[in-house]
């Protein structure tokens, strides 16, 4: 099982990849057709119940546009 801080911070990566899939207009359907995954497994990652690999994260900041640091970037609440 996850500390707590841990499963923060996967809180928090999930709530940010959902806040910017919303902003892109896109589903979680339409995501993980571009990912190559199921749309089950985005509703996974964004509701923090797995811990991705950096390279899934860095395909998750291609497919939405942005930077790793722009996915990274949310309230530092995780101390």
């Amino acid at each position: 099982m996850l500390i707590k801080k841990e499963q923060k911070f996967l809180d928090s990566l999930g709530k940010r990849i959902f806040e910017l899939r919303k902003e892109k207009g896109m589903t979680q359907e339409e995501l993980a057709e571009k990912l190559g995954t199921l749309h089950n497994q985005i509703s996974r990652l964004e509701n923090g119940m797995v811990n991705p690999k950096i390279t899934t994260l860095l395909k998750v900041a291609e497919v939405l546009g942005v930077s790793v640091s722009d996915l990274l970037n949310f309230p530092d609440d995780i101390k």
